[in-house]
């Protein structure tokens, strides 16, 4: 059985690192995309997990596969396709660690997913299923997406979903919008930011937004504000969970190592998204909190998602 299983992006990002000895821009190759982000800091925190995605048959493909594997995901529903070229992302980073992103995508290996490739076993085996939005942006990926989401559901999943828009990738954001609220009603926990409150809902403020979304029948909302934490929404009302406060190096990952710690807390809990509290989703954020803030402080993605023991230390020490 497997905690969690996530369809979507698995990418190259390309990070600035500096310049050369001739004043040329460097870039450093890190293994990412969200999805994948998220079930490699679960899997560091001791939960089982399982990729659905497609790379293509090159040496970032190869490297992706590789790196996934070596950090204990199941990676049966990764796709190998000799036909497209495995996406890349390059991102700048300025003074404070905040990205900006350019995309090589047109088309990348992950908006390439079929429904025909989906691994019908490992979505039957797991707890929680999660999804972002960017594999909406494309076909055949879009369909795959939606078939994965209702098999999860006939298995009764938990569903999961980060939307985490990205909007170079997209015609517009009217379009992007569109595509990011179709999957609501199939949602049990929703991450959002507060920029993508107005384009999963008709509001603007982190409070109007998960009021929205609860009342659309999520179970529990959380709309991330960056440096100054998360604010959580259930039945029982809302709160502002405080962040742990650190230089960040490269906020990459931030959001999906938050999900993920907050995803852990969640099955660790046992409940069903309808039975969780207020005072239950406030401990899962900071709980999030404290996995984010570990992997700030290291370039790069997947490589800076932290082991639990030392989630387990700042907790204490912030206690």
């Amino acid at each position: 059985m497997f905690s969690v299983t996530a369809l979507g992006e698995v990418l190259i990002d390309f990070t600035d690192h500096g310049v050369s000895a001739n004043g040329q821009k460097l870039f450093e190759r890190n293994p990412g995309g969200a999805p994948a982000n998220v079930l490699v800091a679960l899997q560091k925190l001791g939960h089982k997990t399982a990729f659905i995605g497609k790379v293509g048959t090159d040496m970032h493909g190869e490297f992706l596969r590789q790196t996934i594997a070596e950090n204990g995901v199941n990676c049966d529903g990764l796709v190998s396709d000799p036909n497209f070229f495995t996406t890349l992302a390059f991102v700048a980073l300025d003074d404070k660690g905040d990205r900006s992103f350019s995309f090589a995508r047109k088309p990348g290996a992950d908006t390439q997913l079929k429904p025909e490739d989906l691994p019908k076993d490992v979505i039957a085996e797991s707890k929680v299923f999660h999804v972002g939005s960017l594999s909406l942006t494309d076909e055949p990926a879009r369909s795959a997406t939606l078939e994965a989401l209702k098999l999860a559901e006939a298995a009764g999943c938990v569903m999961s979903y980060d939307p985490n828009y990205r909007d170079s990738l997209w015609p517009s954001a009217e379009a992007a919008s569109k595509q990011m609220r179709s999957l609501i009603p199939y949602m049990d926990l929703v991450k959002i930011s507060a920029e993508e409150c107005p384009m999963v809902t008709d509001f603007t403020e982190p409070a109007d937004a998960a009021k929205a979304l609860l009342d659309a029948g999520v179970s529990v909302v959380v709309v991330t504000l960056d440096a100054d934490g998360a604010f959580v929404a259930t039945k029982d009302g809302s709160e502002l969970v405080h962040s742990f406060r650190v230089d960040a190096v490269d906020t990459t990952g931030a959001g999906d190592s938050f999900w993920g710690g907050f995803l852990c807390a969640f099955c660790e809990s046992e409940k069903k998204p309808s039975e969780i509290t207020l005072e239950d989703a406030v401990s899962f954020a900071r709980f999030g909190n404290g996995v984010a803030s570990l992997c700030v402080r290291t370039r790069g993605a997947i490589p800076a998602m932290p082991e639990r023991e030392a989630v387990e230390a700042l907790l204490k020490e912030q206690a």
